[in-house]
């Protein structure tokens, strides 16, 4: 008769062993698997792996050493993921809502900076503000409304970049990009490429376009037309329809194309 109460203190014991292990391990994620939020900034180290950042301000976007990304911890960002897409939506909404003396202390800025970990390729979307990128070796697809978009020693020799605004500037210096295409509507698109992409399209209303191409480039099949403004074309050329191709337009201002 004594057995039972001896069986009964063993099977207390066990599971309050187990319990505290069986909590520790329920709230974690493993990396890259599917889900709706995530808790804070992942690793994204693997081949494949895509970011995706949404934000009704503006964006300063930057490499990171480490293979976590970084986000200003003066602006607010809540994750969300699906396979290899991360998505950070970047918000001011919580400091909003907080006191007069920690609005000052801790001002949302009006262009925050994520750090991205090499070789991510990188969506972004944002408003009201320019998006300004620096030695992002990736990817890249960039838009913005009412605002530049800057790019500097950033892209891929290997992978599309796409750089997108309406009623702002698109500048860009020592670009790398497999395939480029750049726009926007009031205001000029400038794009120095370190290499020679292999298909360019530049595009404004009421602005300049210019572009720049790596000194050892290949001949390219160009179409460059404005209707108020003058094209010069200073690169050689080819009618090969299955080679390297520009199309740079404009509407109110002058198409300029160059080897460096």
């Amino acid at each position: 008769m004594k057995a039972k109460p001896a069986k009964r203190v063993l099977l207390a014991t066990v599971v309050l062993t187990v319990l505290p292990l069986a909590v520790s391990c329920g709230d974690q994620k493993p990396e890259g698997a599917g889900g709706s939020t995530a808790a804070g900034p992942p690793a994204l180290a693997r081949s494949g792996a895509h970011l995706v950042i949404t934000t009704e301000n503006g964006l300063l976007l930057r490499p990171t050493d480490g293979r976590r990304v970084t986000v200003d911890d003066r602006a607010d960002g809540d994750w969300s993921y699906d396979d290899d897409t991360w998505t950070l939506d970047l918000s001011c909404a919580d400091r909003d809502r907080d006191g007069e003396r920690e609005r000052r202390e801790q001002a949302c800025p009006r262009m925050p900076y994520v750090k991205v970990p090499d070789g991510v390729s990188v969506t972004v979307s944002a408003r009201n503000a320019g998006v300004d990128v620096a030695g992002l070796a990736a990817a890249l697809d960039v838009t913005t409304v009412n605002g530049d978009v800057t790019v500097t020693r950033s892209g891929k020799d290997d992978a599309p970049v796409r750089l997108v605004t309406r009623n702002g500037s698109v500048r860009a210096t020592a670009l790398d990009a497999g395939r480029l295409h750049a726009a926007t509507t009031n205001g000029d698109v400038i794009l120095a490429c370190a290499t020679a992409p292999s298909d360019v399209t530049a595009r404004t209303t009421n602005g300049s376009v210019g572009v720049t191409v790596a000194p050892d480039a290949p001949a390219y099949r160009v179409a460059a037309g404005t209707e108020n403004g003058r094209a010069t074309v200073d690169v050689p050329t080819s009618d090969d329809r299955e080679g390297p191709a520009m199309t740079l337009t404009t509407v109110n201002g002058d198409v300029d194309v160059r080897r460096d």
